[in-house]
C-alpha cells in the first residue's frame, strides 16, 4: 500500500479550499486540479508499505503526543515546475503543527522508514501542472481546530486517484 499521514478537513474548510481551487482553475489554461475528497495536509509521506510496516506506522501515530491546535490557511502559492506549476493553499506554520510533523517523522526514521526529514512546508495541493499567468496571493485567513490525524492509503480506482483513511488518531 502507498501510505501517508495527513490532516483531513471538515466541510466548511473543504468548501473554502474548493473555492480557491476553482478560482485558480478559472484563470488557468491547463492543469490537473485536486479532487474535492483529496484535499488534505500531508504531514509525512511514507510510500509503499507491507502489512507489518503499516502496523508500525499505526503504532507511531498512536504514540504521537499532540493536543488539538488551530490550522490556518492564509495564502495561495506555487512550486515552479517545467510544464506547469504545483499550486497550493498555504497553512501557517505553528509550533504545534511543526512539532507534530517533526515527532511523526522522527518516530518513523527511528523505526527504519526512509521518510523525508528535510524542511517541512505545510500546504494543501490545489493543482498540478497548472499553466496560468496568476501570481501567488494572500487570502482571508480561514481554518479549523485539528484534533485528528489520518493514515491515508493512496490508490487508483478506475483510473481515479483515491485517498482513503485506514487509521485515525483523535485527541
Amino acid at each position: 500500500m502507498r501510505l501517508f499521514i495527513a490532516i483531513n478537513f471538515g466541510p466548511a474548510v473543504r468548501e473554502r479550499l474548493l473555492a480557491l481551487r476553482d478560482g485558480l482553475r478559472g484563470k488557468s489554461s491547463a492543469g490537473n486540479f485536486s479532487e474535492p475528497d483529496n484535499l488534505h495536509l500531508t504531514l509525512v509521506f511514507i510510500g509503499e508499505c507491507d502489512a507489518a510496516q503499516t502496523a508500525r506506522v499505526r503504532s507511531a501515530m498512536d504514540a504521537a503526543d499532540f493536543e488539538p491546535f488551530p490550522a490556518v490557511i492564509a495564502r495561495v502559492g506555487r512550486f515552479g515546475r517545467r510544464g506547469g506549476d504545483i499550486w497550493w493553499a498555504g497553512v501557517r506554520e505553528s509550533k504545534p503543527l511543526l512539532a507534530l510533523q517533526r515527532e511523526l517523522t522522527e518516530r518513523l526514521l527511528r523505526d527504519g522508514f526512509a521518510v523525508d526529514a528535510g524542511d517541512y512546508h505545510p500546504h494543501i495541493t490545489l493543482g498540478r501542472e497548472v499553466v496560468t499567468g496568476e501570481k501567488p496571493w494572500e487570502t482571508e485567513p480561514f481554518g479549523e481546530t485539528v484534533s485528528a490525524i489520518d493514515l491515508m492509503k493512496s490508490e487508483r480506482i478506475r483510473g481515479k486517484l483515491t485517498y482513503t483513511a485506514i487509521h485515525t488518531v483523535s485527541k
